[in-house]
């Protein structure tokens, strides 16, 4: 799974800014030195990316990596379009070539007009705006034993969390996946945040990995899935997502701004940890509202998206999983937070680039939401905590035989 997972609480689940006109033909004014061309048609975007070709690189083969090991005619999305495995490796492969000319503006532009389309998320105009926010892997202080300061635990994979496939044969025939616990004879839910943090359903049963002071801190390693521990002797040790309670995700941020206590406009990531650490009274239940609970693992790298392969920074986004074709190519347009020394929001700059489908979330259904990996440190948590933009989303395909699509099964 998506590392699981941040972007913020709040932002995983709700559009909190107001809407935005994306306007292709200003990423010409980008200070980047590297594609810039014209549309090719009315439809398509301006191509510019942002970024290095490096890095690009580095996850572009990560997802080949993936993909390659995969039978050629496994389906690994349904939209916009069914793309197979081959036909998502196919597009990679030729791709890949095309950094060598990435500093030829000419020669890149003719050959991708020639032997690519870009295919938007959707084929109807009113899905096609989607929206953006960020995750980011956070850095907490940990123990790997318990004390008095470090008394919050983190769980690893209980061995009595079953996940399984409820099959339905009427009306149609459906696969679902289901997470519980048998209790005796019976199928039981899995136990929700509060019976493990406040009714200590699993404590003392061996399942702890490590401590931590703050519950915040905590509850924020949840929402993003991955995060690096550090511990008092100098190490860091990279701990990741392991498996969740299959209860369903609830935005706290989302809580706040019914309940009055945030207003929509003010809410972020950063805004949210305040209330909470400025409300410890509240905090109990705040927290319990969003009933999914994540439990980690510890990885020799990383981290890892729902491909088993490491995410790369503001190269990785996480999708739904059930919709969009896995390890992908894709290209975006959105705006990013401009933030400044002190860890403000003082703007927002418009960007494009390619990136790859790598990850997915719980928090992030549906055709229209998209969460862009920011990586780890303060930089990458501030930005991810802000990023909250409407924008597009486009995959892109070989043309001719190699990117058609596979014949209905």
């Amino acid at each position: 799974m998506r590392l699981y997972q941040v972007a913020s609480a709040v932002k995983r689940h709700s559009a909190l800014l107001q809407p935005l006109a994306i306007v292709f033909g200003f990423l010409l004014l980008l200070p980047v030195s590297v594609i810039r061309s014209e549309s090719p048609t009315a439809t398509t975007p301006t191509l510019a990316d942002d970024l290095d070709r490096e890095s690009l690189r580095i996850a572009l083969q990560r997802s080949i990596s993936h993909l390659s090991k995969l039978p050629p005619e496994t389906v690994v999305g349904e939209q916009p379009r069914r793309f197979t495995a081959k036909q998502a490796l196919d597009a990679l492969r030729a791709f890949e070539p095309l950094l060598s000319r990435w500093d030829c503006h000419a020669c890149w532009t003719k050959e991708f007009i020639a032997r690519f389309e870009l295919i938007p998320s959707s084929s109807d105009p009113a899905l096609e705006t989607v929206l953006f926010t960020g995750y980011y892997q956070p850095v907490i202080e940990a123990s790997l034993v318990p004390t008095a300061e470090y008394a919050y635990p983190i769980y690893g994979k209980p061995s009595d969390l079953i996940t399984a496939e409820q099959v339905t044969l009427t009306p149609t025939p459906t696969k679902e996946k289901i997470v519980g616990r048998v209790q005796g004879e019976s199928w039981k839910p899995y136990y929700s945040r509060r019976e493990i943090d406040e009714e200590g359903s699993l404590r003392g049963r061996g399942y702890e990995i490590a401590w931590v002071k703050n519950p915040i801190e905590l509850f924020f390693l949840h929402i993003q899935g991955s995060g690096l521990l550090q511990l008092q002797d100098g190490r860091r040790l990279l701990v990741g997502y392991a498996g969740a309670n299959g209860r369903p995700y609830r935005s706290i941020g989302r809580l706040l701004i019914d309940r009055g206590k945030i207003p929509r406009e003010e809410m972020s990531m950063q805004r949210l940890r305040l209330y909470l650490t400025d409300h410890p009274d509240e905090r109990s239940e705040i927290l319990t509202y969003n009933e999914r609970y994540v439990f980690f693992r510890f990885l020799p790298e990383g981290p890892l998206g729902n491909l088993e392969v490491p995410l790369t920074p503001d190269r990785s986004i996480a999708t739904d999983a059930r919709l969009f074709p896995k390890g992908a190519l894709a290209f975006i347009v959105s705006r990013r937070p401009i933030i400044n020394t002190a860890g403000q929001l003082v703007g927002w700059q418009p960007f494009s680039r390619f990136v790859l489908n790598q990850d997915t979330g719980g928090a992030i259904l549906g055709p229209r939401r998209v969460d862009l990996y920011f990586g780890s440190g303060a930089e990458a948590e501030a930005a991810a905590g802000f990023m909250n933009s409407q924008g597009k989303l486009y995959f892109l395909s070989l043309k001719g035989p190699s990117g058609s699509q596979p014949r209905p099964r």
